[in-house]
């Protein structure tokens, strides 16, 4: 998964405010503990995060 296409995701799933706070605030415990932000910042693909927020949030099956 290409950063823009988790990107895209994250806007359809949340709304563009949204998931940038979602992405800056909220820790997942798929994630070891951090944010979203932190998690691509330090190197973790975007697939991995992606499948750490779905299993985190309620998101739809087409968007999975």
């Amino acid at each position: 998964m290409r950063l823009t296409q988790f990107w895209e995701r994250m806007n359809e799933q949340f709304g563009e405010g949204y998931a940038e706070s979602v992405a800056k605030d909220h820790v997942i415990a798929a994630l070891g503990g951090r944010t979203v932000e932190r998690a691509l910042a330090e190197g973790e693909s975007a697939k991995t995060v992606w499948r750490a927020v779905v299993a985190t949030f309620d998101v739809p099956a087409r968007l999975r």
